[in-house]
């Protein structure tokens, strides 16, 4: 069941990941992730590993218009593999575009995957927060799926259960202006 607001279209989601790896467990993780979220494919889809080094070329157009692309959703889904027990450069580059408050209106969700449960907290530790400084709206506790579980089903759902009604909540005030 998607996240549903009386009255209203889909919400527009997008999944932006940072995994170095092209098409990655993550990129799929996140992308089931989003289609539980709304009942729809995310739509865009960014996939950091396409962007390689131009994210560390501040003139690089594309980079900055995917950035305006990402604060006119409505919902995205953040999602990095746990490296060194936190997020990966490739996310850090890609946040460090946005300008202070640059996700203000923007509901995020931090997913991250993981070896195993002793990285349980690094969404909440090292993800969040970064998205929280940007001004996104965090109204849920952060993902973490073990590498192993990124397309079992029920890895997820726990999780899509108990956020749905917040989610949807967070997401009526852009819906009611």
């Amino acid at each position: 069941m998607a996240v549903d607001i009386p009255g209203i279209s889909a919400p527009q989601v997008g999944v932006v990941v940072g995994n170095p790896k092209p098409a990655s467990r993550t990129y799929q993780a996140a992308r089931y992730l989003a289609e539980q979220l709304t009942g729809l494919p995310p739509d865009p889809v960014v996939d950091l590993a396409d962007f390689g080094t131009r994210l560390l070329d501040w003139t690089d157009e594309s980079v900055a218009e995917t950035v305006k692309t990402v604060t006119s959703l409505d919902l995205v889904v953040f999602a990095s593999p746990t490296y060194k027990a936190s997020v990966t450069g490739l996310l850090k580059l890609f946040l460090d575009r946005f300008p202070l408050n640059g996700l203000d209106g923007v509901v995020a969700v931090p997913l991250m995957l993981g070896g195993g449960p002793s990285h349980a907290l690094a969404p909440e530790l090292f993800l969040k927060p970064v998205l929280a400084e940007l001004g996104a709206t965090l109204p849920t506790r952060s993902l973490f799926v073990l590498e192993g579980s990124y397309s079992d089903p029920d890895a997820f759902e726990p999780w899509i259960s108990s956020s749905r009604a917040r989610l949807a909540a967070a997401l009526r005030p852009a819906y009611s202006a």
